[in-house]
């Protein structure tokens, strides 16, 4: 039986960690050093060497334990529980030094999530959850919003990479949130996002076409907080990370119906 008080501890000691590395490596950054793993999709030495940090300790807390990471380090076999790592989700904010920009890791056996961090650099806000259990940032309780009508509603969008996949519902949640909805914003860094949400600061945050390392962490946090993530349709592939809305719960319902709509 998994210890998941201890093995949470020692993850958000992991997390800082990372995150102090990319706090430290953003002041010498150079800006020549990145390469582009697809249209507009970057990733760095950065992003690397915090992925081969962060594994190689999380290695030693749960050898048993396999790997899907952004980076491709670790390997996915049959391996009971796996680690979910995003070493740096938000590369794009990084490299223009723009907040905000996060360490993600989550743990997740074969039937569910069991743990998540966030380390937010820019903010050195620490979120963290595990099952069955509450939400906390930086030691402190979170909730999500009481907000549940649209025209007070606080959302976070993103347009991901898949432009031509993607355009026709981000033209179309534009068109129907912008005059709608108390507003909406742009921050390009998903597992942070998701706990802005869990933390009461956004209703909701919609996107499609991420990776499952890019939101376990968050997920676990927001509905320990007291939140709502599906698919656009309401299920439950949203682990993957094609299709995710995220939001208060409050508001899901609403925004289920926005997206049926596109």
């Amino acid at each position: 039986m998994l210890d998941l008080e201890k093995i949470t501890t020692e993850v958000r000691k992991i997390a800082v960690e990372a995150g102090s590395f990319l706090r430290e490596e953003r002041r010498k950054f150079r800006r020549e050093l990145v390469e582009e793993k697809n249209s507009h999709d970057y990733v760095s030495y950065v992003d690397k060497e915090s992925e081969r940090r962060v594994v190689e300790k999380l290695k030693a807390l749960l050898p048993e334990a396999g790997f899907i990471a952004e980076e491709g380090s670790g390997s996915l076999t049959s391996e009971e529980s796996c680690w979910l790592v995003d070493p740096l989700d938000g590369t794009t904010n990084f490299i223009h030094d723009n907040a905000p920009y996060c360490v993600s890791i989550a743990l997740r056996n074969r039937e569910e999530l069991l743990l998540g961090v966030v380390y937010e650099v820019c903010r050195n806000e620490c979120y963290w959850a595990r099952r069955g259990g509450k939400a906390y940032l930086n030691g402190e309780e979170i909730h999500v919003s009481s907000i549940a009508e649209l025209d007070k509603a606080f959302i976070a969008l993103e347009f991901p990479y898949a432009v031509d996949k993607y355009k026709p519902t981000a033209l179309h949640l534009v068109n129907a949130l912008y005059g709608n909805a108390s507003g909406m914003r742009l921050q390009g860094a998903a597992a942070v996002e998701m706990c802005y949400v869990a933390a009461g600061r956004f209703e909701a945050r919609i996107e499609a076409y991420l990776g499952p390392w890019d939101i376990a962490a968050g997920t676990i946090i927001l509905q320990c907080a007291g939140g709502k993530v599906t698919d656009f349709s309401g299920g439950d592939t949203f682990y993957s990370g094609h299709q995710v809305l995220a939001s208060n719960g409050k508001m899901h319902d609403a925004l289920l119906k926005v997206l049926a709509e596109s």
